[in-house]
């Protein structure tokens, strides 16, 4: 009988391994798979991290037993995907950022507001929220301002938020202004320092929301570069869906019943960003500057939308940051979906997530500086 169950033991954990070394292997897949066709395999990609920590653990506990044949099983598909491992990780020890720019550099903050957090003009918690958010804005000395999920006003009882950072020292600015209803704006925005010579407005196509693909070229000295901000289509879920996974996480009545619509959400979702990411990377393709590309896509590294917008472009966290870089303080620790990109004629001198938690992202902040070739 103890043998019989020591059988059933030792298969059961071997087919274990191997049943999550063939999932790790298909969420490596994901960017170069089309969810449209592939949808199905690219939920792995959310749950690539924990794979990943999976095999690591198989992989451990083969060691302390010594089964090196076994080994084997979490190992290779390891070094198979290390290509999207390092997609996910930054493999560095945290270095200090440091505040003051270096000669010549560009500072570019990029930043999921989450509309300021307070809309109405008053005196409550959000609105204080807010005034701490500008005042970290305008601490960053930054050169370059892109937001998304940018609210404006011209409505007497709404707060305006381009005349407080334009007076930071900004003066030049480019927003779409996106009537959201009762005189109050939505969109994404770039606000700089330096002259703004040209701009460009891409809408996404239905069913996304009002949201765009926003470009500025801004002269910087003798030189041009192409500043470009957007939002992907968000899973846009609200307080309803975030009460299911909240039972989810508490396995209360019916996973089933709960996970359905988020489910649902998600896949409608990761097929309309991958359109969108589609055409972001068409415009990216275009420019003839050096580009720059400040991104809430709403995808983690180890997507097929991240895959298509990054393209050759460097990624300002992988460069020069540690970690996982979680940028989302909802639902997952694993979720960086905030992003700085730039082309390959920078050279990414130094990258931050600032800790403040005011929006529901992280701040995120790049010293870049165009090569001399």
């Amino acid at each position: 009988m103890a043998t019989a169950f020591r059988i059933f033991t030792r298969r059961f954990f071997i087919y274990s391994n191997v049943v999550l070394g063939i999932l790790f292997l298909l969420a490596c897949l994901v960017p170069q798979l089309p969810p449209k066709t592939w949808w199905f395999i690219a939920f792995l990609g959310l749950i690539f991290p924990f794979l990943l920590v999976g095999l690591l653990i198989f992989l451990i506990g083969w060691l302390i037993l010594w089964k090196p044949a076994r080994l084997l099983i979490s190992l290779l598909p390891i070094l198979i995907g290390w290509g999207q491992i390092q997609q996910t990780f930054a493999f560095r020890s945290t270095t200090r950022f440091t505040e003051q720019k270096a000669p010549g550099s560009i500072r570019v903050v990029s930043w999921n507001v989450a509309r300021f957090i307070e809309l109405l003009k008053n005196n409550n918690k959000g609105s204080q929220t807010r005034l701490r958010m500008l005042d970290l804005i305008k601490a960053q000395n930054a050169d370059v301002l892109c937001f998304q999920e940018f609210q404006t006003s011209k409505h007497p009882e709404y707060y305006d938020n381009i005349e407080p950072i334009r007076a930071m020292g900004y003066p030049y600015y480019y927003f779409s202004f996106d009537e959201d209803g009762d005189l109050n704006y939505y969109s994404s925005a770039i606000f700089s320092r330096h002259p703004i010579i040209d701009t460009g407005k891409i809408r996404f196509p239905a069913p996304s929301l009002p949201e765009v693909l926003l470009r500025a070229n801004i002269l910087v000295g003798r030189d041009t570069i192409s500043v470009f901000t957007t939002h992907l289509q968000s899973f846009q879920l609200n307080p309803v869906d975030y009460k299911r996974i909240d039972a989810i996480r508490s396995v209360q009545d019916s996973v089933i019943s709960h996970s359905r619509n988020i489910f649902s959400k998600w896949k409608r979702g990761v097929v309309n960003r991958t359109l969108q990411a589609e055409i972001t990377r068409k415009e990216l393709s275009k420019t003839t500057h050096p580009a720059i590309l400040c991104a809430d896509l709403n995808e983690i590294p180890n997507s097929y939308s991240y895959a298509q917008v990054r393209g050759e472009m460097q990624d300002a966290f992988l460069m020069k940051g540690s970690g996982i870089g979680r940028t989302f303080l909802g639902l997952s620790p694993t979720l960086r979906i905030d992003y700085v990109f730039a082309d390959k004629r920078f050279e990414v001198l130094q990258f931050a997530r600032r800790k403040e938690e005011y929006s529901d992202h992280r701040m995120l902040v790049a010293d870049l500086v165009l090569s001399s070739d």
